[in-house]
């Protein structure tokens, strides 16, 4: 059985906070004068909201949404399971999802359709990384904070079963016990 190897630092601390603020100026722009729902999705996408929320200026709620394809494994399920569904009402609310990272877009996809049926007045999505080499359908974030290769990433919130989530950088496992 192989042992985890974390590989090489992809994004320093320092280039996420950059990124967010770039960002977070740009959804400010995009919402002036207007009410913004940040949903962050749990677990991993907790850090990148609260860097993320720093920069942005409008009048902003938040809420939570634990949804799912993974389990403990590296690869999608294909089965998207919310653990926690949102607890306000967003009729004719901005919602931002906000991403720890989209890969197959399974989840996310499920996810704006699944929070679409409330009525929205808009339903966006911003992510920190995006892997478009591994989707498996027309999802497109509407913020990007970076590109990254099909590698199975961690840190800065995204694990590994529950592991490495609080690495202050972006890394990815060289090799995994599977």
């Amino acid at each position: 059985m192989a042992k985890e190897i974390v590989g090489n630092i992809l994004y320093t601390e320092k280039d996420i906070q950059k990124r967010a603020k770039e960002l977070g100026k740009q959804i400010s722009r995009d919402y002036e004068g207007q009410e913004l729902i940040m949903l962050g999705t749990l677990k991993g996408a907790v850090m990148w909201m609260s860097e993320l929320m720093k920069y942005v200026t409008c009048d902003v709620k938040i809420d939570f949404v634990s949804a799912s394809s993974y389990g403990s494994s590296t690869t999608s399920s294909g089965i998207v399971k919310i653990t926690k569904d949102i607890d306000m009402n967003i009729y004719d609310k901005n919602v931002l999802i906000i991403e720890d990272i989209v890969d197959t877009g399974t989840t996310l996809k499920y996810l704006k359709e699944y929070l679409s049926d409330r009525n929205p007045r808009s339903v966006r999505i911003c992510t920190m990384l995006d892997k478009p080499s591994r989707r498996k359908n027309d999802l497109v974030a509407d913020y990007i904070g970076f590109e990254v290769e099909d590698l199975f990433i961690i840190g800065y919130g995204l694990d590994y079963d529950q592991k490495y989530r609080n690495l202050p950088y972006i890394s990815y496992l060289e090799s995994t016990g599977i």
